[in-house]
């Protein structure tokens, strides 16, 4: 059997993955503000964010929006297939889609990424920040209570 020649349906447009990790943001209203800043542009939510797809300039701004929400947590990375494309489509090959694994351990990093643009953007010295990332990590056991509360008074000043 031959099959028939390939014919996209989206000429001239562009689709881009935009991922969250945010403890302020999840995925679910990140793409319900795209759907209300949408106008016709086509989006997919996942479990790690949403793809995005109409022309360049359309998605551009769209983008810019969304990362005013939680800069230091969401990011943007480029997709060679529209959603749905029978090239690409899990529903046509059937399991997991090709690179869906590599961005499973892409967001198992990305929170160091957000770590060092949060630094970044920090006006504390160089020498009170973390160095490695065994200085991120949480201290080993429980919280204490007390500990917890000046977490809390920390976050609300």
């Amino acid at each position: 059997m031959i099959k028939p020649p390939y014919e996209p349906e989206f000429i001239g447009t562009v689709t881009k993955y935009v991922f969250v990790d945010s403890p302020n943001t999840t995925p679910q209203s990140l793409a319900v503000r795209a759907y209300e800043i949408s106008d016709g542009v086509m989006i997919k939510e996942t479990c790690f964010g949403m793809m995005i797809t109409g022309t360049e300039e359309e998605v551009n701004a769209i983008i810019t929006k969304l990362r005013e929400i939680d800069p230091h947590h969401i990011f943007v990375k480029d997709r060679g297939f529209p959603p749905g494309d029978i090239r690409r489509c899990r529903a046509n090959l059937g399991g997991a889609r090709p690179g869906y694994y590599g961005h499973e351990f892409e967001m198992s990093l990305i929170r160091y990424v957000s770590k060092g643009l949060e630094a970044a953007d920090s006006p504390q010295s160089a020498d009170e920040q973390p160095t490695t990332v065994r200085d991120m990590k949480h201290e080993a056991g429980p919280l204490e209570v007390e500990r917890l509360m000046t977490i809390i008074q920390e976050e609300e000043q």
